[in-house]
């Protein structure tokens, strides 16, 4: 028998995309269910419970049975919807949750969170290689076609460079900024190519002002403006011979490993502070992640089970280790370190994460 299966969606479309990679891929029909948070909850954020106090009742979809017997969902205030329902229909429905929950993870029937999120081995966990990000590829191309003209005249390689900001535990300061420029006349002066350079809105004016000043005359400057009209970065996206990505940047990232292009990573270092908490996001790695090929590594597995049920404060449980994530993705062959020769495109096979999603949603309703 088909369970019957409502897709809980928010206001948040980068979320919404990842359970809808998800819909499509299911074997049978979905019913969506749209939520709408009340004024104070769409930035705000509600006490984690079951509860249907937080959404906008006229401006969402019916929540009413028969309820159904899975629920996917992502993201905080979604979740609470699931939880209530789940409780109307006497914990018979099973919630598949995409991204670390906000809650206990063992509220959930199934975690599924990408490389960069350290969770807990726990048996109702599933981790993918990448976010299940949607990129809309025929957007994409269209950007690209509309910006034909402007490359045009450009040397190629065309290289583009995406500059985030600081996001804990990374810093960047006036000598990231230097570096930044560095790496642009190395795209002139080893690639003969031209480096399309974009911030984004967390880089900070100081990083701005060296990029401004320093850049070679051959690179091209976008200084990212809310609302600007002119923003690059869709048609670079489909026009751009190779990407180099500030560590930061886990979406832009993988935006550019899915469409299959070169991708660098230019890494970021950490403060004095950051340090000490990118210790913290190291253990939890190491923790987190047992081969349990050995003894030691089994060993590790029932302490990191155990971790979950004592990290009261989420110390280590649900924390991000980009540096991990990196590595991975080097190591996978859908990265090189910026200032290494980009990688063929299309050559390292993409996971099939949802394919493993997939399986794992079956094995809830087994025949």
């Amino acid at each position: 028998m088909t369970p019957r299966t409502w897709v809980l969606l928010s206001d948040k479309q980068g979320d919404n995309g990842q359970v809808e990679t998800i819909v499509d891929a299911l074997p049978w029909p979905v019913e969506r269910k749209y939520v709408h948070m009340l004024p104070q909850w769409v930035l705000g954020k509600p006490r984690y419970r079951p509860s249907l106090d937080h959404i906008d009742p006229e401006k969402s979809d019916p929540i009413e049975g028969p309820w159904p017997d899975l629920i996917l969902t992502v993201g905080r205030r979604p979740s609470m919807v699931a939880l209530w329902i789940r409780r109307q229909s006497g914990d018979k429905t099973k919630i598949v949750l995409v991204g670390k929950p906000s809650g206990h993870m063992l509220d959930f029937s199934l975690v599924i969170a990408s490389a960069e999120n350290q969770m807990p081995p726990m048996d109702n966990f599933l981790p993918t290689t990448l976010p299940l990000m949607r990129i809309g590829a025929a957007d994409v191309a269209a950007a690209a076609e509309a910006w034909r003209e402007r490359f045009a005249g450009l040397d190629r390689p065309l290289i583009a460079m995406l500059i985030g900001g600081e996001t804990n535990p990374f810093i960047m300061n006036r000598k990231v900024a230097q570096d930044l420029v560095a790496t642009a006349h190395w795209v002139v002066d080893e690639l003969g190519g031209t480096p399309y350079v974009t911030t984004s809105r967390r880089t900070t004016p100081k990083v701005i002002e060296v990029l401004r000043q320093g850049l070679p005359p051959q690179a091209v400057f976008f200084q990212w403006e809310a609302g600007a009209t002119d923003n690059p970065y869709r048609a670079l996206l489909g026009s751009a011979d190779g990407f180099i990505v500030t560590g930061d940047s886990v979406s832009m990232m993988v935006e550019v490993i899915y469409l299959h292009k070169p991708l660098a990573i230019f890494p970021l270092p950490v403060g004095a502070l950051g340090s000490i908490d990118q210790l913290r996001r190291s253990l939890a790695h190491w923790l987190f992640n047992p081969r349990r090929a050995s003894p030691g590594d089994r060993l590790r597995h029932r302490l990191a089970r155990g971790v979950y049920y004592i990290d009261v404060f989420k110390i280590l449980c649900a924390t991000r280790d980009f540096r991990a994530f990196h590595r991975m993705l080097v190591r996978q062959g859908l990265a090189v370190w910026a200032g290494q020769p980009f990688a063929p495109a299309g050559v390292a096979e993409l996971p099939d994460d949802v394919g493993a999603v997939i399986r794992r949603i079956e094995a809830l309703f087994p025949g």
